[in-house]
């Protein structure tokens, strides 16, 4: 009988592992932990913003820094994760270290622009010069709709042409914005305009008056509106401006309810104007003129311009009561 060797059987099984490769590599194990680490990960950070929202929402009034707060909570769950990935593939803490080096070198030379929107966006989630859900203006372009979305780089707003615009917070920072919901969405407009000279100025005013508090979307009354330290009537106020070279020019001050209706506001008041000072004969001033001569105005010359007649009917008259100059057929 043969004894069994260990020498033999160890030199045995060294062979067969160098003929036959390994069924699973280490390589696939570590890729297949990283990938199911990634994937709790995911829904970890999922599942951490919707456990802590709500807590966060109650505590921070401002829904802008809300949405900043909640999302660096995921993004530090991402980033343990991916340090988590890392450290299954073998990359200890100085290849992190320099790899983050070389990352903000990076950002540094090449993505300044991205880290300007970032402190801009810092600045604008600080400063608070608007909020979500606020209706704003960009003067510079006209853009005028609602924020939809602020985050660390860019500001999101839906136009009233129902598009959709992502502004850099560096652009917004440069310009200048118009808040029209800030502290209340009550908005006042002015409308001017010339009545004639000749009209009762009384009856104008009060005419006025009553059109814009007729339209629906106007304030008719109610207690003053106070802006800073000044109040103002809610009611439809009309003024004399001032007296024009062809009318007496006045000033229509009436207050909208929400400031997206300020168009559609403006173009009412206006209709229902016309249709009231149409009604009381009250006419709206333009520039006449007058070309007036006298003994100092000079000789004026004119031209009347004849119809042109027939040439051969010109040279050769017919009397109509003759039929011809003749009498005779041809």
């Amino acid at each position: 009988m043969l004894e069994d060797d260990p020498m033999n059987e160890s030199a045995a099984v060294e062979a067969v592992s160098d003929v036959v490769p390994t069924v699973v590599p280490e390589f696939v194990v570590a890729l297949a932990l990283a990938t199911f680490v990634l994937v709790v990960g995911w829904y970890l950070s999922k599942l951490v913003v919707r456990l802590t929202g709500r807590t966060v929402a109650r505590r921070i009034e401002r829904p802008s820094v809300t949405r900043t707060v909640l999302r660096a909570v995921r993004a530090s769950v991402l980033v343990v994760t991916l340090v988590v990935v890392a450290s299954i593939f073998g990359v200890g803490g100085t290849e992190i270290f320099l790899s983050v080096t070389v990352i903000s070198a990076v950002i540094a030379v090449v993505l300044a622009p991205l880290v300007g929107s970032f402190i801009n966006g810092l600045f604008v989630i600080a400063d608070r010069p608007y909020e979500i859900g606020d209706m704003i203006e960009i003067t510079d372009e006209g853009h005028r709709g609602f924020v939809e979305d602020i985050t660390i780089r860019y500001t999101k707003i839906f136009t009233l042409q129902n598009t959709f615009i992502v502004i850099p917070n560096s652009d917004i920072q440069e310009r200048d914005v118009i808040n029209y919901s800030a502290e209340d969405e009550r908005t006042r407009l002015t409308l001017e305009f010339e009545v004639t000279y000749e009209c009762d100025l009384e009856t104008a005013r009060s005419l006025a008056e009553r059109a814009a508090r007729s339209v629906e979307v106007v304030i008719t009354g109610g207690p003053d509106i106070r802006i800073g330290s000044a109040r103002y009537g809610a009611a439809p106020s009309c003024t004399i401006k001032e007296y024009g070279d062809n009318g007496v020019v006045l000033e229509l001050f009436f207050w909208v309810q929400h400031p997206y209706k300020l168009s559609v506001a403006r173009s009412a008041v206006q209709t229902a104007i016309w249709e009231r000072f149409a009604d009381a004969d009250i006419e709206f001033a333009y520039p006449h003129r007058h070309h007036v001569f006298d003994e100092h105005s000079g000789t004026a010359q004119m031209a009347v311009d004849e119809p042109s007649l027939d040439r051969s009917s010109a040279d050769s008259p017919v009397d109509p009561a003759e039929g011809s100059t003749d009498g005779g057929d041809r």
